[in-house]
């Protein structure tokens, strides 16, 4: 397993108008620099009145396929 750490805010307004239509995929940059793409889908439990606010953890199998998004 690898864990990849990030923290995440996006206004919910902000959040609709883009990962609800066309835009299918959220980019974010983890704790050490990288950038991942992955499914907004994966983020909408996260979704409240507020938006999507917090600090995440992926996890991911050796072969980098997403096993697990969890807010922490």
């Amino acid at each position: 397993m690898k864990y990849f750490y990030f923290s995440l805010y996006i206004p919910y307004q902000e959040y609709l108008a883009h990962y609800s239509g066309s835009a299918s995929h959220l980019v974010v940059k983890t704790d050490n620099g990288l950038t991942l793409q992955l499914p907004a889908t994966h983020f909408r439990p996260y979704l409240t009145q507020f938006g999507l606010k917090g600090r995440f953890r992926l996890t991911t199998d050796a072969q980098h396929k997403f096993q697990r998004l969890e807010l922490i």
